[in-house]
Protein backbone atom coordinates (compact mmCIF):
# COMPACT_ATOMS: atom_id res chain seq x y z
CA UNK A 1 0.00 0.00 0.00
CA UNK A 2 1.49 3.47 -1.12
CA UNK A 3 0.54 6.45 1.18
CA UNK A 4 0.74 10.23 0.75
CA UNK A 5 2.72 11.96 3.11
CA UNK A 6 3.44 15.83 4.02
CA UNK A 7 6.95 16.02 2.76
CA UNK A 8 7.46 19.61 3.03
CA UNK A 9 6.03 23.08 4.31
CA UNK A 10 6.85 26.64 3.87
CA UNK A 11 4.34 27.65 6.50
CA UNK A 12 3.06 30.90 6.53
CA UNK A 13 4.88 32.63 3.27
CA UNK A 14 4.23 36.01 2.45
CA UNK A 15 3.25 36.58 -1.31
CA UNK A 16 5.52 38.93 -2.48
CA UNK A 17 4.51 39.20 -6.66
CA UNK A 18 1.25 38.02 -8.03
CA UNK A 19 2.26 37.42 -11.79
CA UNK A 20 -0.89 37.33 -14.13
CA UNK A 21 0.81 36.70 -17.56
CA UNK A 22 3.47 34.77 -16.36
CA UNK A 23 3.97 31.48 -17.90
CA UNK A 24 2.86 29.75 -14.55
CA UNK A 25 4.44 28.40 -11.18
CA UNK A 26 4.97 29.90 -8.17
CA UNK A 27 8.45 30.99 -7.90
CA UNK A 28 10.50 30.37 -4.51
CA UNK A 29 13.57 32.12 -2.96
CA UNK A 30 16.10 29.09 -3.81
CA UNK A 31 17.08 29.46 -0.01
CA UNK A 32 13.82 28.08 0.84
CA UNK A 33 13.41 25.86 -1.58
CA UNK A 34 16.77 24.66 -0.38
CA UNK A 35 15.32 24.33 3.37
CA UNK A 36 12.64 22.79 2.72
CA UNK A 37 13.98 19.95 0.51
CA UNK A 38 11.86 21.23 -2.65
CA UNK A 39 12.51 20.88 -6.25
CA UNK A 40 12.53 22.88 -8.93
CA UNK A 41 9.17 21.70 -11.09
CA UNK A 42 8.18 20.00 -8.06
CA UNK A 43 4.23 19.83 -7.27
CA UNK A 44 2.89 21.86 -4.94
CA UNK A 45 -0.12 23.00 -3.03
CA UNK A 46 -1.08 26.32 -1.73
CA UNK A 47 -3.04 27.50 0.78
CA UNK A 48 -3.47 31.02 1.12
CA UNK A 49 -4.62 31.90 4.61
CA UNK A 50 -5.44 35.48 3.87
CA UNK A 51 -8.79 34.21 1.64
CA UNK A 52 -9.38 30.51 1.76
CA UNK A 53 -7.95 29.79 -1.53
CA UNK A 54 -6.11 26.49 -2.60
CA UNK A 55 -4.23 25.77 -5.68
CA UNK A 56 -2.03 23.45 -7.22
CA UNK A 57 1.39 24.34 -9.11
CA UNK A 58 4.57 23.30 -9.77
CA UNK A 59 7.67 25.13 -8.05
CA UNK A 60 10.63 27.20 -9.43
CA UNK A 61 13.82 28.71 -8.09
CA UNK A 62 13.72 32.28 -7.68
CA UNK A 63 16.77 34.30 -6.43
CA UNK A 64 18.47 32.94 -3.34
CA UNK A 65 18.22 35.10 -0.77
CA UNK A 66 15.60 37.54 -2.38
CA UNK A 67 12.83 36.53 -0.36
CA UNK A 68 10.60 36.10 -2.83
CA UNK A 69 7.00 34.12 -3.19
CA UNK A 70 5.57 34.72 -6.88
CA UNK A 71 2.16 33.21 -7.43
CA UNK A 72 2.32 33.13 -11.22
CA UNK A 73 0.05 32.54 -14.37
CA UNK A 74 -4.00 31.89 -13.64
CA UNK A 75 -3.15 30.94 -9.73
CA UNK A 76 -2.22 34.75 -9.78
CA UNK A 77 -5.95 35.43 -9.27
CA UNK A 78 -5.99 33.35 -5.70
CA UNK A 79 -3.50 35.04 -4.06
CA UNK A 80 -2.15 39.18 -3.77
CA UNK A 81 0.90 40.78 -2.43
CA UNK A 82 0.94 40.49 1.32
CA UNK A 83 -1.45 37.20 1.24
CA UNK A 84 -0.07 34.79 3.95
CA UNK A 85 0.20 31.44 2.46
CA UNK A 86 1.36 28.16 3.26
CA UNK A 87 3.06 25.85 0.50
CA UNK A 88 3.06 22.34 0.81
CA UNK A 89 4.49 19.29 -0.95
CA UNK A 90 3.81 15.72 -0.56
CA UNK A 91 5.30 12.32 -1.24
CA UNK A 92 4.34 9.00 -1.44
CA UNK A 93 5.79 5.69 0.38
CA UNK A 94 4.96 2.36 1.34
CA UNK A 95 3.36 2.14 4.83
CA UNK A 96 6.23 0.02 6.14
CA UNK A 97 8.52 3.60 5.46
CA UNK A 98 5.58 5.98 6.38
CA UNK A 99 5.94 5.47 10.28
CA UNK A 100 9.51 6.74 10.16
CA UNK A 101 8.73 9.60 7.90
CA UNK A 102 9.87 13.31 9.34
CA UNK A 103 8.69 15.92 7.12
CA UNK A 104 10.86 19.49 6.54
CA UNK A 105 8.61 22.05 8.61
CA UNK A 106 10.06 25.92 7.44
CA UNK A 107 8.35 28.56 9.72
CA UNK A 108 8.71 31.87 8.14
CA UNK A 109 8.46 35.57 9.16
CA UNK A 110 6.75 38.10 7.36
CA UNK A 111 10.07 38.90 4.94
CA UNK A 112 10.11 35.41 3.94
CA UNK A 113 12.93 35.17 6.37
CA UNK A 114 13.11 31.50 8.47
CA UNK A 115 12.07 31.94 12.53
CA UNK A 116 12.60 28.22 12.68
CA UNK A 117 12.07 24.60 11.62
CA UNK A 118 11.03 21.42 12.35
CA UNK A 119 10.37 17.46 12.02
CA UNK A 120 6.61 17.72 13.68
CA UNK A 121 3.89 19.15 14.56
CA UNK A 122 2.78 19.46 17.96
CA UNK A 123 -0.22 17.40 19.13
CA UNK A 124 -3.13 19.82 19.40
CA UNK A 125 -4.68 20.39 22.56
CA UNK A 126 -8.37 20.84 23.35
Amino acid sequence: MQLTLLKAKLHRACVTHAELDYEGSCAIDADLLDAAGILGYEQLQVYNVSNGERFTTYAIRAQAGSGIISVNGAAAHRARPGDRVIICAYTQMAATEASHHKPRLIYLDEHNKIMRSADSIPVQAA
